[in-house]
């Protein structure tokens, strides 16, 4: 995908998106200088571009139960591309599994992890872990306290 050429038009839309998505586009005209047909424009052209990639509801976790924030460092047995290709496949299809990275240094992925207590972290760990042949060691870091949890972006 080749990147739009973003003026500062776009970036100003997209802060204030970043924000709230759901702000209507003639509040974002006002603060950008724009009529709400020209930020409705810009949007529909962001979204086809792939800028915006979806626009979602930020859930609490502590209102739904979901106390605990585990932060797992994850290393396989070999970096075959099909032992790759299966863990992602794995971590995809498990709701538990928030972010995911393929890593350089000594793990190979990094997972954060939410579920609502520990007994439900070791089953998350049993079926991703022990059940897997492929993966050799793993570390859990437990989050104290979520001091910064986001997807904005720094647009300047």
């Amino acid at each position: 995908m080749r990147t739009p050429d973003l003026d500062q038009l776009d970036l100003a839309i997209l802060s204030c998106l970043q924000t709230d998505a759901r702000t209507i586009a003639e509040v974002i005209g006002s603060k950008v200088g724009l009529s709400a047909a020209a930020v409705q424009r810009r949007i529909k052209r962001l979204r086809e571009a792939g800028v915006i990639e979806k626009e979602v509801a930020v859930l609490s976790p502590a209102a739904l139960g979901l106390d605990m924030t585990f932060v797992v460092m994850v290393e396989m047995e070999r970096e075959s591309m099909a032992v790759l290709d299966g863990f992602r496949a794995q971590v995809l299809a498990d709701d538990c599994v928030q972010q995911c990275y393929y890593v350089t240094g000594t793990a190979d992925f990094v997972l954060v992890v939410t579920c609502p207590d520990m007994a439900a972290f070791e089953n998350f760990a049993r079926r991703m872990f022990f059940d897997n042949p492929h993966v050799r060691h793993f570390t859990t870091s437990v989050a104290m306290d979520r001091v910064k949890v986001g997807l904005t972006l720094p647009l300047s």
